[in-house]
């Protein structure tokens, strides 16, 4: 093991005053809007410590001792796992038709009825409470093979159970509560989460929908619209967040945002207009409008105020559905491209022989591997109540970036045959490989549940979290100037050792033999992690207050961590497979990756970014309208 621990920024970070402890960041110099924004979400960020991989990665320290053994399912949890996937497998095979629930937007209700009597809308209802308490590895696998054959429908039951009431309710809700709802789920009662608005994305500072008392304190009155609010159409129950009245904490004035239980019988909802998407179009998503509706105190869930955190704190763990969902795709992408890549002859050589084709069913089966890997080892992390807001947000960016390429790549190997529609493939007496709505299917996973550049922005956060801790007396403004000196004492002795730590450690003569053929990489890895975080810490120093600015920095920073994240996962994973044939798609996996983390590090030193902002800057500006010439233009500004 290992002995070059840094030390723990949090011994030295001195705790921020009441009601300031959100405000490590310096925000004096900011607008009134962007400081209002900042200081709901940095009030909504979980403060505890966090000594999980990632968070050890980022501050330059390989904690290899977390994936010595790769977690595995016991005999009884696997074998109920078993018996759940094949039940609902050859459920969705013999009574639904994805082709069909695409061309009609409509997942038939004996469907849903049928899932229903399975406790799929129960899965993560304690046993208490009458659901299937499953573990998070095997709702993640009955989760994989419903994504792997209809991405609506694994849409519906994803929306309700991972981001919807369910999971908040086993998080924060009271005994009370849980005894009111959760016999509803077991019983097929649908699920809902709101939190988008027409004009609000990821701002929360901007939520518009607002809950006021009722004049005998009995009621929130709740008005307002929200958008995108999958399920909502067709909800039993929504989680609704509302900003409720402000509160002066030390004399400075907070806003509120409140978490709500809604039910549909309660007058003054309406489904204002149902959306329409590029893919999922099974998908029962709208825009909802609330007016003056009663909601009993007794609804709010965790407490006043509690909203964002509630929302941030529920996505850690419903982040971890999209890699499983988004595996489950690249293993049929991984099966089309082999069996086609096989069948289909050119120029006297099947399209797999090839050395396009050949490069093609490496990348996707090395990154299937990994996808899986990482997908595997956070829902066990989950399992075992580790800190995932890092690896959540990883799994997240890698696997809905990695699925997006690799059924590209499917498309292009089948060629016209994946541009063609299943059912039109069908009708001519083809093999129906639904590529062209998979395709559809999957670009939403790169905005869902965060956008891929809002998760490298919480990342970037999150990394730099512990630097920003142990310099808070240093940065955060009206500290008085003793306390300052002495904060910048320890933050020189504290970072006089860490810094050499990151140059010489034990990344130096450790080999790694335990891992066999995959030993180099674990090398590469550990001592990336050093590299790593010295690079986190150079950028800081280069860019101080403007590093938040700097987002193409960060996105990269951000980038060589997730692989680092996804090669140490891949690695173990290969490792607890024990065939050659897994070594040899890691191995693969890897090689890429490092390719990847390379070309990133070079476009920290050498790269255009000032210039790409100013001619960015200047399209915004209407200097190039003069491109838009020629055409017939379609819409209105704004």
């Amino acid at each position: 093991m290992s002995h070059d621990h840094p030390t723990q920024p949090q011994t030295h970070a001195a705790a921020p005053p009441a009601g300031e402890a959100e405000l490590i960041i310096d925000t004096s110099k900011m607008s009134a809007d962007k400081r209002a924004a900042m200081e709901i979400a940095e009030g909504a960020r979980d403060r505890s410590g966090n000594e999980g991989f990632g968070a050890q990665m980022f501050m330059g320290r390989f904690a290899h001792e977390l994936l010595a053994e790769f977690p595995e399912q016991e005999p009884g949890e696997r074998a109920i796992g078993d018996r759940l996937c094949e039940e609902v497998g050859a459920f969705l095979r013999d009574n639904l038709d994805p082709e069909e629930v695409d061309a009609s937007r409509t997942i038939p209700a004996a469907v849903v009825e049928g899932l229903a009597r399975m406790g799929i809308f129960a899965m993560k209802v304690p046993a208490a409470y009458g659901g299937l308490g499953l573990s998070q590895v095997n709702y993640n696998r009955v989760m994989m093979r419903i994504a792997s054959w209809c991405g609506s429908t694994a849409v519906l039951v994803s929306a309700h159970q991972s981001i919807g009431v369910p999971q908040p309710l086993k998080l924060f809700g009271t005994e009370a509560q849980k005894q009111a709802w959760f016999p509803r789920f077991r019983a097929g009662a649908i699920s809902a989460f709101a939190l988008t608005e027409p004009g609000v994305g990821s701002d929360p500072s901007k939520l518009s929908t607002t809950a006021e008392l009722s004049a005998d304190g009995r009621h929130w009155i709740l008005s307002g619209e929200k958008l995108w609010c999958t399920n909502g159409p067709i909800a039993d129950i929504l989680v609704v967040m509302a900003r409720t009245p402000p509160k002066v904490v030390n004399g400075v004035e907070r806003a509120q945002i409140t978490a709500l239980v809604v039910e549909k019988g309660m007058p003054g909802i309406s489904v204002v207009h149902r959306c329409d998407f590029m893919g999922i179009r099974g998908i029962q998503n709208g825009l909802l409008r609330f007016d003056r509706v009663e909601v009993p105190v007794e609804n709010v869930l965790w407490g006043e105020g509690k909203g964002l955190k509630l929302a941030l704190t529920t996505l850690n763990t419903g982040r971890l559905t999209l890699p499983a969902a988004t595996t489950g795709m690249a293993k049929q992408c991984l099966s089309f491209c082999r069996r086609w890549g096989a069948a289909r002859t050119q120029w006297g050589l099947p399209v797999g022989a090839h050395e396009f084709g050949r490069h093609k069913l490496a990348w996707i089966a090395g990154h299937t591997l990994a996808m899986e890997a990482v997908t595997w080892l956070t829902s066990h992390w989950a399992d075992q109540g580790r800190d995932l807001r890092l690896e959540a947000a990883m799994a997240k960016l890698f696997t809905s970036e990695t699925a997006w390429r690799i059924v590209d790549m499917t498309m292009q190997m089948r060629g016209g045959r994946g541009y063609e529609k299943a059912s039109s493939l069908k009708a001519r007496g083809e093999a129906p490989y639904p590529v062209e709505r998979m395709m559809r299917d999957c670009r939403i996973n790169l905005i869902i549940e965060g956008t891929s550049e809002i998760m490298r922005l919480f990342l970037a956060r999150e990394a730099m979290d512990p630097h920003l801790r142990l310099a808070a007396d240093v940065i955060r403004p009206g500290v008085p100037a003793g306390t300052k000196m002495r904060a910048g004492a320890r933050l020189a002795a504290h970072y006089g050792a860490w810094y050499a730590q990151q140059w010489f450690n034990g990344s130096l003569w450790h080999h790694h033999d335990e891992m066999g053929p995959l030993a180099g990489h674990y090398h590469y890895i550990e001592a990336g992690a050093h590299r790593l975080a010295r690079a986190i810490f150079h950028q800081m120093g280069l860019h101080r207050d403007k590093l938040e600015r700097r987002q193409l920095i960060l996105g990269r920073l951000m980038d060589v961590g997730t692989d680092l994240f996804a090669m140490a996962a891949t690695c173990s994973y290969a490792r607890h497979l024990g065939t050659s044939e897994a070594e040899m798609l890691a191995d693969h996996f890897c090689r890429e990756a490092v390719r990847r983390i390379e070309t990133a590090y070079r476009e920290l030193a050498a790269n255009h970014d000032a210039f790409t902002n100013r001619v960015g800057k200047a399209v915004l500006g209407g200097d190039m309208t003069w491109l838009e010439e020629g055409v017939e233009r379609i819409g209105d500004d704004g």
